[in-house]
């Protein structure tokens, strides 16, 4: 029973960017960071109450929490040159 070598991961990694993109890959990891990002900064503030202007991505965050939601269907028109 052998590790894997690094050909393997390479071999992983290139079907990984076959399936999902370059694009795709890329998003998934910004919004992995920002919600490590959001949960560092949650574990500093536990327990301290927020002052009004400490940071913006907090006030956007419990401006967040009271908001709605707009359901709603999104549908393709097609349109014909005359």
């Amino acid at each position: 029973m052998g590790g894997l070598s690094i050909w393997h991961w390479l071999i992983v990694l290139l079907v990984v960017v076959l399936i999902f993109g370059t694009k795709k890959l890329r998003n998934m990891g910004q919004d992995l960071g920002g919600a490590v990002k959001g949960f560092k900064e949650g574990m500093k503030s536990d327990g301290e109450p927020v002052s009004p202007g400490a940071d913006a991505s907090s006030a956007q965050s419990s401006a967040q929490l009271g908001g709605k939601t707009i359901e709603g269907e999104v549908t393709k028109e097609t349109s014909t040159k005359v």
